[in-house]
């Protein structure tokens, strides 16, 4: 008779928590145009296409946490899922994360109305974006809120950019640095959330731990594909003796 093969077991939430935790080695912090952002290598020009590339990205994520709180029936979850809108909403008088890259921008030396236009947001930022709009409308909340695990990865980014960006690019005004202050005592409470519901929904098998893994990646995905688009969108690029050009958009008048 031939022998049956046993699934094999799932491992236990410390395990599972470590593999989640291992996916950061696959962030966009080492993307190499954010190595050179790190390295104080960026143009001001250059510095200045990340910011209005992703406000693209800032805006869709109160838009993927509404799509989540519109998927799950769990009360106590929306609760505290809610607060994630109002972080970045902004609550009357309180600035929230969105103002807040708007500020950044200008720090920059870009408009407000160059930021909020989104006419300097290439095709490729959109389209990642988008892509990860619809999965969190698209698929349960559960594997929604796994897909917001890059968080697990985001204090250090913030803590980087504060602590290095005043020496390598002292021409950015300090006022610019308060999102990403704001953001490292969000995200380490954003993420206490989302990896309790992740290894309690994902933990009953090792095939829906693989499942959350892949989630996962695909979000990290979602972040290197961002900062391909962005890397193309404002860096020289020669293609066999001629420079790389943006696509041509025909502007119409109403």
């Amino acid at each position: 008779m031939n022998a049956v093969t046993q699934a094999p077991l799932p491992w236990t939430r410390e395990e599972f928590e470590a593999k989640l935790r291992e996916k950061g080695q696959g962030y966009h912090i080492y993307h190499p145009f954010h190595v050179m952002m790190y390295e104080g290598k960026l143009t001001k020009e250059q510095l200045q296409c990340w910011v209005a590339n992703r406000f693209y990205y800032q805006i869709a994520i109160p838009m993927k946490d509404a799509a989540i709180l519109s998927n799950c029936p769990d009360k106590e979850v929306r609760k505290q899922w809610i607060v994630r809108i109002t972080d970045h909403d902004g609550v009357d008088d309180q600035i929230g994360g969105i103002e807040a890259w708007i500020k950044l921008g200008e720090a920059v030396g870009l408009t407000r109305e160059q930021v909020t236009s989104l006419e300097l947001v290439s095709p490729g930022v959109r389209f990642a974006v988008d892509a990860y709009i619809n999965f969190a409308k698209q698929r349960p909340w559960q594997e929604s809120v796994c897909s917001s695990l890059t968080e697990l990865f985001a204090p250090h980014i913030h803590q980087q950019r504060i602590s290095s960006w005043p020496g390598m690019y002292p021409w950015v005004k300090e006022e610019g640095l308060m999102y990403f202050k704001k953001r490292l005592t969000e995200a380490r409470r954003d993420v206490e959330q989302g990896l309790s519901v992740t290894l309690d929904y994902f933990s009953p098998s090792r095939e829906m731990q693989m499942k959350a893994l892949e989630i996962l990646q695909f979000k990290l995905n979602v972040l290197w594909v961002i900062a391909d688009s962005i890397m193309l969108a404002c860096t020289d690029i020669k293609t066999e003796g001629r420079d790389y050009l943006r696509q041509p958009v025909i502007q119409i008048e109403s």
